[in-house]
This record gives C-alpha cells, structure tokens and sequence, in this order.
C-alpha cells in the first residue's frame, strides 16, 4: 500500500551537477525540488533523494531541469546506476541497470526546451514489498547530446544529475555516524600544504563528507583559516578514507594548533590536533591529538580543588579520632 509522505519544496537550490559541459555548448542544470519535512535541517536531502523506506512504499520527488544553454537542447531523462567504492560516488556508465533503478520511474522520458527554459518532472520510486534491507545508490540523469564537431563526426554526451541514497528497511532509520582519525601533513613539490584527514564510517549508512578546518597557535600567534576541505569523498557504511584541505604556500610550517569540523547531512564531528609541515615535497609525522588539552588556568584551578578536598578529608579524620587517655 503506497505511503504519503509530507514533502517541503526547496525553492531555487544549487544544482546537483556530475558532468560539466563544454562552456562552448552552453549547459543545463538539473535539481531537486522537494524534499520530506523531517529532512528539511538535512543539507544532503536538500541537494539529493535521500530516503528510508520500508518494503513495499512509494515515494514521488518533482525535479527540474533548465537550459542554459543559448540553444535549443533536447534533453533525455533517464534513471542509471551508482556505486560507492574507494571513497567516491561512481556513476555507471549510460544507462547501466540495478535493482535500484528497476524501481525508478519518470513521468517524462525526454524534453526539448528553449534557451532559458525550464520543465518540471516526476520521480516515482516503488520499493517492492519483498524488497531486502539494505542501502542502495542510483543517479537520475539529465543528458544532451552535442551537435558532431567540424573537423570530424564525434559528438559530446554532457549529463547533470540527482544521486539517489535509498535505504530499505523495516523499523527507523539506521543510524548515520563517523569518526575522525590521523591528521597527516605534507607539502607537494611547488610547497604548497596540505592536511589528509583520516575518517571511518561507523553508522550504517554512506556519508558524503564536506566541513572546514582552522589552524591557530601558529609561529608567533598566528591563526589561518578557515579552509573548506576539498569535496567528493563519499564513505560506504563500515569503510574508511579521509579528505584533504590544501592550504596556502605561504604557510610557514608551524607547528600549529588545528581544528577540523567535518561533517555529512545532520551528523557532526570535531577533532583537535597539534600538527608541523615538513619541508617541500615530503609528508609529515601524523599530528598529536590535542583533544584533552586545557589551558594552563584551568589546570591550577582543577589541582588546588583537589588540594581543598583533601585538607578536608584530613581534618574529618583527625576530628573523628578519640582523645588520648592520661
């Protein structure tokens, strides 16, 4: 039996682009246009299909594509298969099948708009009542063939799309959770820095991470940032990768107080470390983690409570003690 679910409409959104086309072609652009009311905080369900649902629900999303390109573009829509390996989202080539994108279905299969125009479309998801538990991945696709080139017959195939993260189940939704490992610093051979930042997927769903870090307690106080770290890092649930900030050549090597915010949807996480760049063309010792350090204030402070606790356990002893019998 189909569920209703209660949508919210995003309004205009960044769109969720896979392919660039040649800026000589012009280009179009593809995004979401609803999203679930309980996914409204959730920046990925704002940009992608991301979904738990129970075996046997059918869910529809309205999606839109324009063209801006200064030509008129027939645009094919079709649904195609994705995967996560090796810390990337793949996309399968074409129109590639799976079992996710034999329950995807598009009121629209192909649209021919003018320069500047726009077209709405409906995506039916229908997860069969036998369906297994599991996440599965899948791109609905929005692709223009280019007219051939004039030195030859070879055409260009330009697409943009909508990932589709869908989790089947019974029950909630499993629980999306990460942690942050080793800081590691190098310097490439032109000495620009970098920072790879270790993390492991520990929840039960893919994580697509983005987030900032911030460098202070540098050679004489200084403090640098903050640089967002470089995007397309997308973690199955149980693996393990990490993601790189590259800073500015500039940056003397420190040491330096780090600070990164990662984040993936709604789940955040913070890691601490003293780190030290190595020279050009080389890869630092992995940072210290700085995750218990307190400044010096707060450990006197904590050191004379423990004294005052002590002088007066002493003085309860001494008071409970008999007097001496002359």
């Amino acid at each position: 039996m189909p569920v209703l679910l209660c949508l919210v409409g995003l309004g205009p959104v960044a769109q969720a682009s896979e392919a660039v086309p040649d800026p000589d072609e012009g280009s179009i652009g593809i995004q979401l246009l609803e999203a679930p009311v309980s996914r409204r905080a959730d920046p990925r369900a704002l940009r992608y299909i991301v979904d738990h649902l129970a075996p046997g629900t059918v869910i529809k999303r309205q999606l839109q594509v324009r063209n801006t390109s200064d030509a008129q573009q027939r645009i094919d829509l079709y649904p195609s298969a994705a995967t996560v390996e090796g810390d990337r989202f793949i996309f399968g080539e074409g129109r590639t099948p799976n079992e996710l994108t034999s329950w995807i279905s598009l009121d629209r299969h192909q649209l021919t708009l003018d320069p500047g125009d726009s077209a709405r479309f409906t995506g039916t998801i229908a997860v069969p009542a036998n369906a297994s538990s599991g996440e599965r991945y899948a791109v609905v696709w929005a692709s223009a063939t280019s007219k051939p080139t004039a030195s030859g017959n070879v055409t260009q195939v330009h697409r943009v799309g909508v990932r589709v993260y869908l989790s089947v189940g019974a029950g909630g939704e499993p629980p999306s959770d990460f942690g942050i490992g080793e800081f590691v610093p190098a310097r490439d051979p032109d000495g620009v820095p970098s920072v790879a930042i270790g993390v492991d997927n520990t929840g039960q769903r893919a994580l697509d991470l983005t987030g900032k870090v911030n460098l202070t307690e540098g050679p004489g106080g200084m403090e640098a940032g903050p640089f967002d770290i470089v995007e397309g890092t997308t973690l199955s649930p149980g693996d393990s990768g990490g993601v790189v900030v590259r800073l500015p050549k500039e940056l003397p090597n420190g040491p330096w107080k780090i600070v990164a915010d990662l984040e993936s949807g709604m789940v955040k996480r913070s890691a601490t470390r003293s780190i030290e760049f190595p020279d050009r063309g080389k890869v630092g010792k992995p940072g210290t983690i700085l995750s218990g350090w307190m400044p010096l204030w707060s450990i006197a402070g904590a050191l004379v409570v423990v004294l005052l606790i002590l002088a007066a356990l002493i003085m309860k002893r001494r008071s409970r003690q008999p007097a001496a019998v002359g």
